[in-house]
């Protein structure tokens, strides 16, 4: 057995594992990790937060379904992972966090960046709630077996992010000990359904007249992409996707109707509130995809017969009663479905068929809308405007990337995307900032593809600093920011909350602004463009994507056209001041 140190098992382990990157920031906790790392074969990526080393690796993970590993040093190097692990936590996205901890002859003692007063290293119990697991290793010759447990729990059943909090002395102490092979701790299979409730499924499918197909995050998470669309195919069912799944389907494809909710396409809310039979298939139903659970607004269960598959049971039957409900993971649940469909039923026609007619309809009519503000060249310009600029220049195969905000907001129901894995796009915990560093991981996944951030001006300044780690990995992001000065999408809620007169903490000063393009020329961006009219936009943007290093175009877009909001069809419960 060789003998090695805590930092160089931990090199050697994701070496093993496959991992390419190692993503953070050293300090006096993590300093004998990061040494191993001279003579690694995984990358050591800087970023200039902890939080964008998290945002980081989460981007990697949801264009590729691969991990990457994260290290901070002790206490507040810690403390900045806890967004980006809960971020990650709440879409089921795979990572491995190490953090650096006191010695373990230290421990209680309140060293230099310990929380001890409840209970001594105390940071692993701040992780917990955002984590599957947060392990402590308190002997190296147990990091083998952690590091092995980790990567296990992180990418088994529903994945998510994973904490290793590893004491100084034992990133130090060596060890005689074998490294476990990863392979030899992992399922060789996928859990499929239970054959009498995947025929349960089928005969209300295959029965159904209005049946409908809500694709949730977990079937991108399972690769089942290519089981949906043959279902939808054979049944001519629409299908919904939620945010998170959006590119399951070819959103160019005929049984492609948008999506259901508060900002959900007309037609997705209008098939989906009168369907018959609903196959959701790692689907959360959550109050943003189910206009707050309103009954005949987007879902309404029953009279609508829901068919519930997830890798998680917990999630089955959470929010609306279920006909069936089937415990497996997406993609062999989907295919057994799809089999057992297909033994009782003809491919669906689409001739002479009202329901395959009515889904034509309410799509055209949902386009026409959109169409409409995709084609409005007013100055100031739209968000819509914008977006529409963007997909024309990017690549059918290219990602666009977004944060919580406005600019989110009208990327998801109106932007089209083509293949899996190109809607890089923080849910459940709608993280501001987020993508100025996802959109570096996504890059770090597919070198190949163009790959855009689309944020706005105050979700870009959260997290604007690591735009210098794009630069000094010369990592060809490119950096699309719609500035309307200010939090407005939070403006818009409160004009229409109490009116324009109660308006407070929303709108950024004109005269105190930043200048977003000193500031990206300060990072040494190579391209920079400011963009005022839209007949301007296509040239600048077919620059900005051919530059050869990461690029960065402000786009000034009207603050208050109700035009750069989303097309609101759905509803979203707030709490209402009370007389």
């Amino acid at each position: 057995m060789p003998r090695l140190n805590g930092g160089e098992i931990i090199a050697r382990y994701l070496e093993k594992e496959g991992v390419e990157y190692l993503v953070g920031i050293p300090g006096h906790g993590s300093t004998n990790l990061l040494d191993a790392f001279n003579e690694s074969e995984v990358e050591v990526i800087q970023p200039r937060h902890e939080q964008g080393a998290t945002h980081l690796a989460d981007g990697y993970a949801r264009a590729s379904g691969n991990p990457l590993a994260v290290f901070t040093s002790i206490g507040p190097g810690a403390t900045n992972t806890v967004t980006g692990a809960a971020t990650a936590y709440v879409d089921s996205i795979p990572m491995v966090i190490f953090t650096g901890a006191p010695q373990t002859h230290e421990y209680g003692e309140g060293i230099l960046q310990e929380i001890e007063r409840q209970k001594p290293g105390d940071f692993p119990s701040v992780m917990e709630p955002v984590t599957k697991q947060s392990f402590v290793v308190d002997d190296v010759e147990r990091l083998p077996r952690i590091l092995r447990r980790a990567f296990q729990t992180a990418l088994s059943g529903r994945p998510g992010p994973v904490h290793i909090d590893v004491p100084m002395d034992v990133q130090g102490a060596a060890a005689d000990v074998e490294l476990p092979e990863p392979t030899e701790h992992r399922p060789h299979s996928r859990p499929g359904g239970d054959p009498d409730t995947v025929s349960d499924a089928a005969d209300l499918l295959a029965e159904a007249d209005r049946p409908v197909i809500v694709p949730g995050g977990g079937t991108m998470l399972a690769e089942a992409w290519d089981e949906v669309q043959e279902l939808a195919e054979h049944l001519q069912a629409p299908v919904i996707p939620t945010f998170q799944s959006r590119g399951i389907i070819p959103e160019d494809h005929e049984l492609f109707v948008g999506n259901a909710g508060w900002i959900g396409s007309s037609a997705g809310n209008e098939l989906a509130a009168n369907a018959d039979v609903i196959l959701a298939v790692g689907c959360r139903f959550t109050d943003m995809h189910t206009s707050s659970f309103e009954d005949g607004v987007s879902f309404e269960i029953p009279p609508s017969k829901l068919i519930h598959v997830d890798i998680d049971p917990q999630e089955i039957g959470k929010n609306y009663p279920v006909e069936v409900g089937i415990q497996g993971d997406a993609k062999v649940v989907t295919s057994q479905i799809t089999d057992a469909v297909q033994d009782r039923l003809d491919p669906v026609s689409t001739e002479n068929n009202e329901y395959y007619d009515e889904i034509q309809e309410l799509w055209e009519d949902w386009q026409a809308q959109v169409d409409e503000r995709w084609e409005n060249d007013d100055v100031p310009m739209s968000i819509s405007r914008v977006a529409r600029a963007v997909r024309e220049v990017l690549p059918r195969d290219g990602s666009i990337v977004t944060s919580a905000g406005q600019p989110q907001e009208t990327i998801n129901p109106e932007f089209p995307v083509y293949e899996p894995r190109t809607n890089i796009s923080c849910g459940g915990f709608s993280t501001m900032g987020w993508g100025v560093s996802a959109a570096i991981g996504a890059k770090l996944a597919n070198p190949d593809r163009t790959v855009v951030d689309f944020e706005g001006d105050g979700s870009f300044l959260m997290c604007n600093q690591e735009v210098a780690c794009a630069v000094e990995h010369d990592i060809d992001v490119n950096y699309v920011v719609v500035n309307n000065n200010g939090w407005k999408s939070i403006r818009n809620l409160q004009v229409n909350k109490y009116g324009w007169d109660r308006v407070i903490d929303t709108e950024f000063d004109d005269e105190t602004m930043v200048d977003f393009m000193d500031m990206a020329e300060s990072f040494n961006v190579g391209f920079t463009e400011r963009v005022v009219k839209p007949e301007n936009l296509t040239g600048v943007l077919e620059e900005a994507f051919a530059y050869d290093g990461p690029s960065f175009v402000e786009a000034v877009v009207e603050p208050d056209n109700p035009d750069s909001g989303a097309i609101i069809t759905g509803k979203w419960d707030l709490a209402d001041l009370e007389e």
